[in-house]
């Protein structure tokens, strides 16, 4: 069962909201520690190390956003999950959310059956990634369980998602994975994303990695090729 040892974190200003998102995911069997505000929520997180995180965009004393971006930039945080609750529903603020490290998000008002599902499924996900080996190629070493890269011994910091599309990459070398299947296989098919979210992540990556090992292929997608 997903929820087995399984702690989350729940961060929002407003108390209903807290109350009945925590309510539900108690009753799955999850473990739950609450936060007000955005600098509570940094404090809880450090102090429980949760497995995941749901975060308020709008709150006061540090945004969703701005504790997102503090988490991803601390190693221990690199592997955590985080979903955002938005009231924003255009897709400029879900493109950004994504790009700041968040691998979901749910808008307001809250669905709780929509919540608990996307909770678990992301829960079941990481666990069949947790199963897959380390890849080594070449000078190239990727770990999925640690959410490690490196390239000739130095360590290379990528954000989770970055690391997702990386390691969907490299597991097949030279396959042209087509854009409808990067979506589906890293952002999840109840995620609404567009062809630019994955243009900014590959950017990302061979940006970071500063190495030639990743091909656009015209129309069609993507590949990973190593020499």
């Amino acid at each position: 069962m997903e929820s087995k040892g399984k702690t989350i974190l729940i961060a929002d200003d407003e108390p209903d909201i807290l109350e009945i998102v925590s309510y539900n995911l108690r009753n799955e069997g999850y473990t739950i520690h609450t936060a007000a505000d955005g600098e509570e929520a940094l404090e809880k997180a450090r102090l429980h190390n949760p497995d995941l995180i749901i975060l308020d965009v709008m709150m006061p004393r540090k945004t969703g956003m701005e504790v997102c971006r503090l988490l991803r930039m601390n190693p221990a945080f690199r592997g955590t999950l985080i979903i955002f609750l938005t009231a924003l529903n255009d897709e400029l603020s879900h493109l950004k959310g994504l790009e700041y490290g968040a691998d979901d998000y749910i808008s307001k008002p809250v669905s709780t059956k929509i919540l608990v599902s996307k909770v678990n499924a992301l829960f079941r996900r990481i666990h069949k990634e947790e199963d897959n080996n380390i890849l080594v190629i070449n000078d190239l070493t990727i770990d999925p369980v640690q959410f490690l890269v490196t390239f000739k011994g130095e360590q290379i910091i990528l954000a989770k998602k970055e690391f997702e599309l990386l390691y969907l990459l490299a597991s097949k070398p030279g396959k042209v994975f087509l854009r409808n299947e990067i979506l589906s296989q890293i952002w999840g098919n109840d995620v609404i994303v567009g062809d630019r979210t994955i243009d900014v992540h590959i950017r990302k990556v061979r940006q970071k990695l500063g190495i030639d090992c990743i091909t656009t292929v015209k129309g069609v997608g993507y590949k990973f090729d190593l020499l």
